[in-house]
């Protein structure tokens, strides 16, 4: 894999720079339609109902950026943040509105007396929340490439909040099996009870909110009455927040250059910090390319496949807990990270017969919940979005009068170097908590193309497990030659440095006990993890857009004429 350095360079990544005005570039071709491949079906609706009104990609992805947060509240948002790749008239862009700390925030704010975690407090309720970016992130990419009027890209978002959607059961089960942290900590019961398997459910106060930022801008939600309402939210419960109306009212959404690599002919378009994504895949793919011999032969998902992958898997975590964090706050060492050199010689770490001892597995160099959908139109411009709240539900906390909930994004930072957070990552210096900085993400919205013309929109909710199944699925549909379907319903694994030695299985395809044994006589320990991850792709032959959505959720891929 050959990367393209002068396409993403740490000095433009430290600076936070902004990519500039768009130069003239070549259209990509036309298509036969648009396509979109949603969480849900509402909003691939969304989508559906701008790109008929002659809307963009953008235009769509504000839409359904807007829609989920009425109707996909388990992850779904306006109290949130995120990460936005785009491919627009021939040229990539990457827009980070990524939540940040309050000014108020400090390293030590989520320790006890004795230097010990505290961790609920990270978790739920209003001191977990960061500054939410959502808002601000959808008005920017609209402003900036928007065709549609902003009211009416939000027209679907409002109408379902007002009149209500029919709840899922998925949404529902989630509803009953997250709720028990939020109880006496949080409001969640009070705005969520209601949500039940077929009914109706409406959200007034939460359309009234989507009225006025339809009416009012980003401004509304960063400096108007729901800025108030959020401010007044932070004293509510048994340890209020950290988010202030100055914090609100400061908050950027920021162009980055996106991270792009050339791979099997496509050039691959992703996130550059403060997520690790795009890094932690381009380390995969390259890594795997480089050990091709070890896997001549290999079956997919077969023991020593999963083995090859941990190996790799245990040096990219290695890496990113030690390397990565807010390119404005630490010096991010980006461009040595997928050195081809430099992944050579890690690759050739791989031990081809048992797990390498992980107290050797150090960082290479010299001194849950999510969301995600993709979307192309007929013009050939695509969007890969991937935002959340952290938690499923996020921190559980509502804000009262505006009836959106808050993440719970502080957890994403080391809380304490070395110390887990919900997904069980560890991390560093480089991502400790300081105002106004990024927690460090793992979300990869990534988009190849070849010759200039979009060949894939591809991302997924899973915390830690995000960038390990886009390689997994990339890998299925490029190196086995599936079809994106079934590439999709293939079993996924996880491994991730630690706990040690131990590779994760999902709800969806679980580990049979000959494979689990396979397993075990190479060193490893298996473990079924609680949640699944949920891709939502569109791959494009020619000119035609193949919208597909992950059998392990509720999402709808839809081609729109």
């Amino acid at each position: 894999m050959r990367l393209l350095s002068k396409s993403w360079t740490a000095p433009a990544l430290l600076a936070a720079a902004l990519i500039g005005p768009v130069q003239a570039a070549p259209r990509s071709a036309p298509l036969t339609a648009g396509a979109v491949a949603s969480p849900d079906r509402y909003g691939a609706q969304a989508a559906r109902e701008v790109l008929q009104a002659g809307g963009n990609a953008v235009d769509a992805a504000v839409a359904t950026g807007f829609a989920l947060a009425v109707t996909y509240p388990d992850a779904g948002n306006l109290g949130g943040g995120g990460f936005m790749t785009l491919y627009v008239d021939g040229k990539p862009y990457f827009l980070d509105y990524r939540e940040t700390a309050p000014a108020a925030a400090s390293a030590g704010m989520y320790l006890d007396a004795k230097g010990a975690p505290i961790v609920e407090r990270s978790l739920v309720g209003p001191l977990a929340a960061g500054v939410p970016g959502t808002v601000r992130g959808l008005a920017e990419a609209h402003r900036r490439f928007g065709r549609l009027s902003w009211a009416r890209d939000m027209a679907p978002a409002i109408r379902f909040a007002e009149q209500g959607f029919v709840v899922p059961l998925q949404l529902d089960a989630f509803r009953q099996s997250e709720r028990g942290p939020f109880i006496g900590v949080a409001n969640f019961d009070r705005y969520f009870d209601a949500m039940r398997t077929g009914r109706l459910f409406r959200q007034p106060e939460l359309a009234a909110t989507l009225q006025r930022i339809a009416k009012g801008g980003d401004a509304e939600f960063y400096t108007g009455k729901t800025a108030d309402l959020l401010v007044a939210q932070m004293a509510r419960g048994p340890h209020p927040g950290l988010i202030s109306r100055a914090d609100l009212a400061g908050y950027k959404a920021l162009w980055r250059a996106p991270l792009v690599g050339d791979w099997r002919g496509y050039r691959v378009i992703t996130a550059p910090p403060p997520s690790s994504g795009g890094i932690a895949l381009m380390q995969l793919l390259i890594m795997k390319q480089d050990d091709a011999a070890l896997f001549h032969g290999v079956a997919l998902n077969s023991p020593q496949y999963i083995h090859l992958v941990s190996e790799i898997e245990k040096r990219v975590f290695a890496d990113r807990a030690e390397y990565l964090g807010d390119p404005d706050f630490v010096k991010v060492p980006g461009a040595a990270l997928i050195d081809p050199t430099y992944l050579a010689k890690r690759a050739a770490q791989v031990d081809p017969v048992k797990p390498s001892a992980t107290t050797g597995v150090t960082p290479g160099l010299e001194k849950p919940q999510t969301t995600h959908f993709s979307i192309v139109d007929r013009w050939g411009n695509a969007v890969s979005n991937t935002y959340t709240l952290n938690g499923t539900f996020g921190a559980g906390v509502v804000v009262e009068g505006a009836g959106f909930l808050l993440n719970d994004e502080m957890d994403d930072f080391s809380v304490k170097p070395g110390a887990p957070n919900q997904f069980g990552v560890v991390g560093g210096a480089a991502n400790a908590i300081a105002p106004f900085k990024r927690p460090l993400s793992s979300m990869t919205p990534t988009i190849l193309t070849r010759d200039g013309h979009v060949a894939m929109v591809i991302g997924t909710p899973g915390g830690s497990r995000i960038f390990t199944s886009v390689f997994q699925v990339l890998e299925n549909v490029y190196d086995f030659n599936l079809p994106l379907a079934a590439a999709l319903a293939k079993p996924r694994f996880h491994h991730q440095l630690f706990p040690e030695n131990t590779v994760y299985s999902e709800p969806y395809a679980p580990f049979s006990k000959s494979l689990q044994d396979a397993l075990k006589r190479r060193g490893y320990r298996t473990e079924a993890q609680d949640f699944n991850g949920d891709i939502a792709a569109i791959e494009i032959n020619g000119q035609t857009p193949t919208p597909t959505a992950d059998p392990r959720g509720r999402g709808v891929g839809m081609v729109v004429k």
